[in-house]
């Protein structure tokens, strides 16, 4: 799964790192980024492309959006069943919770890491934090799909995500079991075009690519939110 990630860059640098797409709809979320430790029910930029639903929307666009996915159909959300922050790649083009926004909302999560969790003796109970995130240092994008769901209380209408997730490649296998779907710069364009089912696009990363490291346990609690949550471990004596 992924349910944690990290943005080091400022929000304008994130955004000139991915100048295609148009920015003016993400200006209110300036002052939160740097975010080392970003949880999901936390609003993120991502780009989308929803010419459909929203005929402002020409091409690529930055938008925020909340980290947990709620459909449009949903009427209410349930107390203590938290939205879904993964959706697994298989079958989800059938899932009912899923498939139409998979089909028609699909959207590049631009992010320079995330985090993830060994369990080092199989219990659930003594798990080390890795970071993961390119070689090259660059921030990159994940592969999600959105959702706008209207809340029946306030009238308002709330932009959502979830990120989908893939088998693991060779490096991240040693770790866990799943990872998030990573796009290459060259296929952006096809997965947030008109396209319903860009199935071959989910896939793991090459592993030669990536590189991970062990970071203190503290990254645990969203509350620390430090650069030095990114610090790799000192080996153990």
């Amino acid at each position: 799964m992924c349910g944690r990630i990290y943005i080091k860059s400022t929000l304008g640098d994130l955004l000139r790192n991915f100048s295609f797409a148009a920015t003016e709809r993400v200006e209110g979320l300036a002052n939160q980024f740097p975010r080392y430790n970003g949880a999901p029910s936390l609003f993120y930029p991502l780009v989308i492309r929803d010419v459909i639903r929203d005929p402002d929307v020409f091409g690529p666009t930055f938008v925020s959006a909340r980290w947990g996915l709620i459909p449009a159909w949903i009427r209410e959300q349930k107390p203590g069943r938290p939205p879904p922050v993964n959706a697994r790649c298989e079958g989800i083009s059938a899932n009912g919770m899923f498939k139409k926004a998979y089909a028609s909302r699909r959207c590049l999560i631009p992010i320079d890491g995330f985090f993830e969790w060994r369990d080092i003796f199989g219990t659930g109970k003594n798990k080390q934090p890795y970071a993961i995130a390119m070689k090259s240092g660059e921030p990159f994008a994940l592969a999600g799909i959105w959702e706008k769901w209207r809340n029946p209380e306030t009238g308002e209408d709330i932009r959502t995500f979830c990120v989908i997730t893939c088998s693991p490649n060779e490096m991240m296998a040693t770790i866990h079991d799943r990872m998030p779907v990573i796009l290459n710069r060259d296929d952006y364009e096809r997965w947030l075009s008109p396209e319903s089912d860009p199935f071959d696009l989910m896939k793991p990363f090459p592993a030669e690519l990536m590189t991970m490291w062990p970071i203190d346990r503290k990254v645990g609690s969203p509350r620390n939110d430090t650069a030095d949550i990114l610090d790799p471990l000192e080996p153990a004596e």
